[in-house]
């Protein structure tokens, strides 16, 4: 048992069992260990996420017909009407180092390479990879000492970082948009169950393979270790943080018997598709509970950056469960085809619908004084606008969540052309008080975003 006195608990309190280490959402209980006056002591850390859908968006469905206020939603925003306020659409930004520059075809490689680094990467598919530092990567080198990990990253499509992926481009650029220097790319990691344990794994022991197939075998819930650190710290707690931590504790197990029911199902998945252990068969399913073991984290700031690869860039997912058995990068090359734009839309539609669910989770989740989603500021897009010709300018991006303050949502912007998406991320890390001289291709902050 740690720092859980009947005086102020330390934000870092953590429940331990056996191989376990559960951080704690925010409590009443630890709000005078910040030592702030009365007004500020349900303050939040400012958190950040940026996920990314591959190969464009059918952008004619996307992009809102008026800007300002009161915009119409379009068909692919529509899923979002319930969360007018919480959103913006952001227009006219590009990611210029997506383009050739004279090194010929890799636009996939190039979108998801430069996307939150703004730099050209190299074209090469051998070891010498070389792009740039990413913008969650500065924000958590900056900030990681803050909480247990300096930063997430997240996936829901098998990749690898070697080999050729795009026209002589290493699957490096295509697999990761995340990367801590410019030769080294952070791989998302793909499985719930690994992402379960490094978020509540004990970091004072080594949890080694054996330790979790030993656990799998007996089912044993990470909340039954770490049960006796429960009962210790609900005796200290008041009303409101007892139904805090009951809450809380109850979305993690049920996320844990979410990783459990995954990790048995062994249907015949038809068509056939390859799916790791752990890994739920239906894509909403996977991509739900990678988006719960995210609020998860933010929630009991295990890390307060994080980034969500909805699928690699050339992406060949399948959609069967919206009756589109089409691999989904050859759909994006319609060439003005009716069908194939329709099949593509609605992947689109679908993607935004499962974001959707994520603004739910953070907005239904409580946060000090707020929720989630009050303290969250989350960019949302692709780093193709047009798909079917390659088009890095213009793209389709959204920006949700109101940042602790920074920014108010239910508007449709468009900038100056030639805006670099980068200067988005200079007014992100702004907020999170991260300030950079530069990063890629930026050129300042986008000062429009201070009267959201």
């Amino acid at each position: 048992m740690h720092a859980i006195t009947r005086q102020a608990l330390s934000r870092r309190t953590l429940l331990r069992g056996a191989g376990a280490a559960l951080g704690l959402p925010l409590l009443d209980a630890m709000t005078p260990a910040f030592g702030a006056p009365a007004a500020a002591q349900k303050s939040s850390p400012t958190r950040m996420a940026f996920i990314y859908v591959p190969n464009g968006i059918i952008m004619e469905d996307f992009t809102p017909k008026t800007v300002g206020a009161d915009f119409p939603l379009t068909r692919i925003l529509k899923p979002l009407a319930a969360f007018r306020s919480d959103f913006s659409v952001l227009s006219g930004l590009n990611d210029q180092n997506g383009n050739a520059l004279g090194d010929g075809p890799g636009d996939h490689a190039r979108a998801g390479a430069s996307y939150l680094t703004g730099v050209h990467c190299r074209k090469t598919a051998g070891a010498d990879i070389r792009g740039g530092i990413s913008a969650d990567q500065i924000a958590a080198q900056s900030l990681g000492s803050g909480s247990r990990l300096a930063s997430l990253e997240l996936g829901c499509e098998d990749s690898r970082t070697v080999g050729n992926c795009d026209s002589g481009y290493s699957c490096a650029y295509t697999n990761s948009i995340s990367w801590k220097s410019p030769t080294t790319p952070m791989p998302p990691e793909l499985n719930p169950r690994m992402v379960f344990e490094r978020l509540f794994g004990d970091i004072d022991t080594d949890l080694d393979a054996a330790t979790r197939r030993r656990r799998a075998r007996y089912r044993k819930s990470l909340l039954d270790s770490v049960q006796e650190d429960t009962r210790q710290l609900v005796k200290t707690l008041g009303a409101a943080d007892r139904r805090k931590v009951d809450e809380y504790l109850t979305a993690v197990r049920e996320i844990e018997q979410r990783i459990v029911r995954a990790e048995s199902d062994n249907r015949d998945l038809n068509p056939p598709i390859g799916k790791p252990a752990g890994i739920p068969i239906v894509f909403q399913e996977y991509l739900k509970l990678m988006y719960d073991l995210n609020v998860i984290a933010f929630q009991a700031d295990i890390t307060r950056v994080s980034t969500l690869m909805v699928g690699r860039e050339g992406s060949m997912r399948v959609y069967p469960e919206i009756g589109i058995p089409d691999p989904h990068h050859p759909l994006t090359h319609h060439r003005n085809n009716g069908e194939w734009i329709e099949k593509v839309a609605r992947i689109n539609t679908l993607h935004v619908e499962m974001l959707a669910y994520f603004l739910g989770r953070l907005k239904s989740t409580t946060d000090g004084s707020g929720t989630l989603l009050d303290s969250t500021m989350i960019a949302y897009g692709s780093g193709l606008g047009d798909g079917n010709r390659h088009t890095h300018e213009d793209l389709p991006v959204l920006l949700a969540g109101r940042g602790g303050g920074a920014f108010r949502g239910g508007r449709h912007i468009r900038f100056p052309e030639g805006t670099p998406i980068t200067n988005l991320y200079m007014t992100m890390l702004d907020r999170m008080g991260v300030r950079p001289d530069t990063l890629g291709d930026s050129t300042g902050k986008l000062e429009q975003l201070s009267g959201l």
